[in-house]
């Protein structure tokens, strides 16, 4: 996919992965959309930086476990820029539960966010995206879907979950839109990581080193551009953490 002047939706877009990705979508020639939950200032701060690339940005706040915030989400796209060719569904809570505390709402929280909130921007877009005849959608997911660790037992079943989302949306969606995960590794450390912990993560690598925003953004743009014969699959950029 040519990604010049095409529109892409990256949730989650405010901060971290999700900044690194809409600002690698527009340098190369997209426009696009943000939404955010309650990044405010941050989302502004990425904006700001979007339309100085060019980009005919847009930030918008959305629930995504909202299914009337999201359909309103991609309405405001469309009576914007009357297409939708990409979805980067990003947005994702990450949170310590270890299960001797474990409670039914901070299931629910992880599961509503990383689950629930793909699935229902996937719908909303998907019908937008053929209207114009196609387009992409990346589940960023997390190479913990199929290695689970401990102490965030949610958080793993949600992105494991988002894995066999990706299988079932690109069957159901083919062959016009095609789905892919993008499953990082060690990228950004969780908060509150000493750095002993950190030392002791890179150890178990194959690389040796943490990776960046940047490789996940990078491979995202590889995913939309490389090819149009992929779908169904997940791409790890975990430093070989698992095969480690």
């Amino acid at each position: 996919m040519e990604l010049v002047d095409r529109v892409a939706l990256v949730t989650g877009g405010a901060v971290r992965l999700g900044r690194a990705i809409a600002l690698t979508l527009a340098q190369h020639g997209a426009h696009v959309v943000i939404s955010y939950r309650t990044s405010r200032d941050q989302a502004h701060e990425t904006l700001e930086r979007l339309r100085d690339l060019g980009s005919r940005a847009q930030a918008i706040r959305a629930d995504v476990s909202d299914a009337k915030d999201v359909s309103a989400l991609i309405a405001r796209i469309q009576r914007k820029f009357g297409r939708l060719d990409v979805l980067v569904n990003n947005a994702s809570i990450f949170k310590r539960t270890p299960f001797a505390t474990l409670t039914e709402s901070a299931w629910d929280a992880h599961l509503d966010a990383n689950l629930k909130g793909p699935f229902l921007c996937a719908l909303a877009a998907s019908r937008l995206m053929k209207r114009r005849g196609g387009g992409k959608i990346i589940n960023i997911a997390d190479w913990a879907g199929d290695r689970p660790y401990r102490d965030y037992l949610p958080y793993c079943v949600s992105k494991a979950g988002l894995i066999a989302l990706t299988k079932a949306l690109a069957k159901e969606l083919a062959p016009s839109i095609q789905v892919i995960a993008i499953a990082p590794g060690p990228v950004l450390p969780p908060p509150g990581m000493t750095p002993a912990a950190r030392r002791r993560a890179v150890q178990r690598l194959p690389l040796k080193r943490w990776g960046s925003p940047q490789d996940i953004a990078s491979a995202v743009t590889f995913a939309l551009g490389a090819t149009d014969f992929i779908t169904g699959t997940t791409i790890y950029v975990d430093g070989g953490r698992l095969i480690a």
